[in-house]
Formats: C-alpha cells, structure tokens, sequence
C-alpha cells in the first residue's frame, strides 16, 4: 500500500437547499473535470451515508501537491443558503464521519487528519476546524 501520512477533509461547496448526492459528484469529476474517477476516496452524503469513492490504494484527485500521500474525505454540504461558507453538517454527516475516521486511524495510525484549507489557506474547505475538531481521534 502507498504511504498516507495525511486525511483530508473536504466539503462540496453544495449550498443548503441544494443536493449533490454520490452519483453527481461523480459524474462532475468524470464528466466535467475530467478525472478518471471521483476525486475522493470517501463522500458523505447529508442522510449519513458513505460512499466510497476510489479505493485508498489509488491516489485521489482532491487536494493539489498532497493527492499521493492521503485520503481524501468530502461531505456533502459546507455552504449557507446564500453561498457563504458555513459547515452544514447534519448530526448523521458528523456521526458518519467520526465513524469513518476511527475506521481510518486504525489502517493509517499516524496520518495526520486536516482540513482541505490547513494544506491551501485560499480554500474555506471544509469550512470548520477540522484538526481541533478531530485532535483526540
């Protein structure tokens, strides 16, 4: 397996009121980006649910300078209604994801959890504190 020393948490940019499930993000990163595949290895849709996205042996396509080391992990949401970042998680998106970090601390131990902005400040993604969030996991 390649060496992971990062996750990477990302939202969307999918306004509230507005959906993006798994099978549209999917087809925007084929279709429209490009990419052979969705860019995240994992996508959290508002119900909770997880998606996997590639397989964590392939490299992402989802954070520019650190897809070859990390996971990449996105939740639908992570705009206002008006646009404006804002973390729009629901109880079952945060649920999901501290299940799925646990799930992903056990096979990467000494990965680093971050946000999508730590790694690129420009970006609000994912629009909360992921690294205070996710200390103790």
């Amino acid at each position: 397996m390649r060496k992971i020393t990062l996750i990477i948490i990302h939202c969307s940019a999918t306004p509230e009121g507005r959906n993006l499930d798994f099978e549209a993000c999917h087809y925007e990163h084929v279709h429209h980006r490009r990419f052979k595949d969705i860019g995240y290895h994992f996508y959290i849709t508002r119900d909770g649910d997880i998606h996997r996205g590639r397989p964590i042996e392939q490299i992402g396509a989802h954070c520019k300078d650190h897809n070859a080391h990390s996971i990449g992990v996105c939740y639908e949401g992570g705009l206002s209604a008006d646009g404006v970042p804002k973390d729009t998680r629901t109880m079952k998106q945060k649920g999901a994801m501290l299940a799925l970090l646990r799930e992903l601390r056990a096979i990467v131990p000494k990965a680093l959890i971050v946000g999508h902005h730590d790694l690129n400040p420009l970006k609000a993604c994912p629009c909360f504190n992921a690294v205070k969030e996710f200390k103790g996991i």
